[in-house]
Order: structure tokens, then sequence, then C-alpha cells
């Protein structure tokens, strides 16, 4: 018997089992009468198989009810079956539904514009491509490497709509085979482009990923994701998907590098994610790549901090100066409220 807040679906064996109470009949003898396993009887019994037109036929010979009356009673079962089945999928994902940002996932064109929460269900069962979305906890997207501050049921749910348009977009963008050895020596090349305006280096930068087998998205930040950018393998190629979250060039470049790491050190479409491990020696690459850690330690020992130094040190390593100043404040020797000036804002659409 399956129940839901509607339908209560009863199998035909209920009705078998009162008949053979009444005629005083056991299981085992009832098999044998109608020539059947002991085993297939009890399975018909629990309504774990379905009772075919030639078991209503035998039915009727060893019970005296007709053939038709049974297989009405399956027929109706199973509509119930399938009517409570789905009612209850829909209280369940009623119940998802409500923990992923669906209004900002609309107000970005990713899914229809509705108030209906049950045709929030229906688009975000189109959208991520599954018959319910409870589905959406065995699709192992803990195979993404990400970037973000912080890991709530929330912010799962978030990152996973924010994944699933990456792949959406990334499906349009042709790329060559994976390259690893090319994008490795392509590396200060990228660098380069951290002086440089999102008009000029944006496609340059796509173009240049695409030909290392590396589909790059930008996407607007989804409020409760707490996400910089995230990395996954999607087919035969990668994609990598970034947010300019505060709209700092200090904050888009180490999170670029920050998920270039992740893919040069190994760390994507592992089974079980990334571990904080990786996430900290991804970090790191994006900090040695942007301003190595001699350079650095180096500038630093000077203690001179003007704004001037600031510049000049910035100038000799060849790299904006809004990035020298978030390693500052980022490694305590700045205030985050200082020199803030200095630091380029990106707007970057897709």
């Amino acid at each position: 018997m399956v129940k839901s807040r509607t339908f209560i679906a009863t199998p035909p064996g209920a009705t078998i089992k009162e008949q053979l109470l009444d005629k005083g009949m056991s299981q085992k003898e009832f098999a044998t009468r109608m020539g059947l396993s002991q085993k297939h009887v009890s399975k018909l019994i629990n309504g774990e198989v379905q009772l075919t037109p030639d078991v209503a036929v035998r039915l009727e010979m060893v019970l005296g009810v007709p053939a038709n009356f049974w297989n009405k009673l399956e027929a109706t079962y199973r509509e119930k079956l399938i009517k409570a089945n789905a009612e209850n999928e829909m209280d369940e994902d009623k119940d998802i539904a409500k923990k992923i940002p669906y209004k900002e996932m609309s107000d970005y064109g990713w899914v229809p514009i509705t108030k209906k929460i049950e045709e929030k269900v229906i688009n975000l069962r189109k959208f991520f491509g599954v018959v319910r979305l409870g589905l959406m906890k065995d699709m192992r997207l803990s195979r993404i490497a990400c970037r973000r501050l912080a890991d709530t049921e929330k912010s799962n749910y978030a990152l996973m709509a924010w994944a699933q348009q990456a792949k959406i977009e990334a499906h349009d963008i042709n790329t060559s085979l994976i390259d690893l050895k090319t994008l490795e020596k392509k590396l200060p090349e990228i660098r380069s482009m951290t002086t440089l305006d999102p008009d000029d280096f944006c496609i340059q930068l796509e173009n240049l990923l695409a030909g290392c087998g590396i589909a790059l998205i930008f996407l607007p930040h989804i409020g409760g994701s707490f996400l910089h950018g995230a990395t996954f393998v999607d087919g035969n190629k990668i994609v990598i998907g970034l947010t300019v979250r505060g709209k700092d060039a200090d904050r888009f470049w180490f999170s670029l590098f920050h998920e270039l790491g992740h893919i040069l050190l190994g760390h994507i479409n592992q089974p079980d994610g990334t571990t904080e491990e990786d996430e900290r020696a991804a970090d790191h690459f994006a900090q040695e790549i942007l301003i190595p850690t001699s350079d650095f330690d180096s500038f630093v020992s000077q203690n001179e901090f003007s704004r001037s130094s600031i510049c000049a040190f910035a100038n000799a390593e060849d790299i904006q100066s809004g990035i020298v100043v978030g390693r500052l404040q980022k490694d305590g020797i700045l205030k985050y409220n200082q020199f803030n000036d200095l630091k380029t804002k990106y707007e970057i659409t897709s």
C-alpha cells in the first residue's frame, strides 16, 4: 500500500489475501492450485509483481471471482500508485525547490518566471534534467572543484544551479582537445592580461583557454552560493565558471588562477570532490602565479607601503596595482579600507 495526501494505492494482493482467509486456504495450497511458485504468490499478494491477464484468468478458476474484476483492480491500483508516487515526489521536490534560489535564476533568464511552487518544481526538473529534484543528491556534483566561502545545504543547491547553467552555456562553446601541457605554457601569457581592460582580454582569454580544451563561462553571482568560481569536466571538455564577485579585478584573477590550479594539480573529477588541502594548494598556486613569494617577501621587507611604492612594485612585476593591494590586505599588512582606489572594478557579462 502506498499513501499520499490525496491517494491510497492498495494492491490487488490485499483482496486476494482476504479471499484466502475467507476460504481458509493457505498461501502454499493457493500457489499449488494456481500453478505458480510460492515466491511469486508472495510477491503478488504484497504488490511486488503485476497481476497479469493470465493470472486474472487463473484467479477466476481458483477463487471463482471473474477475471475482469481482477484486471480492473490491477488497473486501478497502478493508476493510483502512479498518482500517489507523483504527489509524494512533488511534495518532496517542493521542499527542495524552496532551498534553490529560483527568483535569481528567473531574473537571469535561466528558468521561466513563476510564483507557483508546482510550476517551479517542473521548471527546475527540466533545468537540471532530472525526473525529480531528489535525484540531484546522486548526481555526483561533489566532483566540482570550486572556490567559495561557505558550505551549507542552501549554498550547495545554489552551487548546483550555478554549475548547471555553466554546463548549459558551455555546450555551445567549441574547444580543442584537453591539452594541459599547452595550458601550463600559456600561464605567463594569461598573467600578462591582468593589466588589460576586460574588453581587451575577455575574448583573448576565452580563445586561449578553448585552445587548451577549456570552456570559460562568466556568470552572475547567485546569492547564498558564496561562490567565486568552479571547475568540472563535462564530456570532452573542462568547464571553468567564474563570477565577478565583488567586481574587484584582484579577486577575479585570483579565482581564475585558483581554478587553473585545480586543473593542473589534478584536483578535478575526483569522486569525492576537492579537499581542504586541495583548496589550499590551489590558493598557493594562484598566489605564486600572480606574485611569487620571493618577490613579495622582498617588497614587504622594505616596510614601505605608500601609494608610489605599491605602484612601483606592481610595474616591476608587470601586474595590476590592485592585485598587489589585494595581497597586502589579505596578508594583514594593509587594512581592507586602504588604497582601494588602486583596485580596478570589472563589469563582465557572458
